[in-house]
């Protein structure tokens, strides 16, 4: 388990266990890779972040990963793999997230991307992301970088 703070210096914990904080959480993120590129979303206030969401009263969260990265994104998943769980222990709130790595078929444009503005495909994350005003909040706490370091040890990222 890791715990540290996050942008807005609540503590976070962050576990690669098989749900160690809730069977049924409330919020998912989905690293997306598409033709060796990643694939991030827009999002309208916040910037560039991966896709992810609220989990719907009538879906579980592996059906709202599917379903969020085919709004904000318009991508088809061709594989979609739980690698973690963290929790934001906020002064207001707790949320628990899951964390699933997605490897996309298809990309297609559609009339709304909701509240973001549709797809972003970089070729590289930038080693800056913390500092970088293009990138939400969400990308830039040591959640993103130590789930990246667990994708490239199981192989499934270079």
């Amino acid at each position: 388990m890791y715990e540290f703070k996050d942008f807005y210096r609540n503590t976070v914990q962050l576990s690669f266990d098989d749900h160690p904080f809730s069977q049924a959480p409330k919020h998912v993120w989905v690293i997306c890779r598409y033709q060796n590129q990643w694939l991030l979303t827009n999002h309208q206030d916040r910037g560039y972040e991966f896709p992810g969401g609220k989990v719907e009263p009538f879906e579980n969260a592996e059906e709202a990963a599917l379903r969020e990265v085919k709004e904000e994104t318009g991508a088809a998943v061709k594989k979609l793999t739980y690698i973690g769980q963290y929790k934001v222990l906020g002064r207001e709130k707790v949320i628990i997230k899951n964390i699933y790595f997605a490897e996309i078929d298809k990309i297609e444009k559609q009339e709304t991307y909701y509240e973001t503005k549709g797809p972003v495909l970089l070729n590289s994350l930038p080693g800056d992301i913390a500092k970088n005003r293009k990138y939400s909040f969400i990308m830039k706490d040591s959640v993103l970088q130590i789930s990246l370091e667990k994708l490239k040890k199981d192989g499934m990222i270079e």
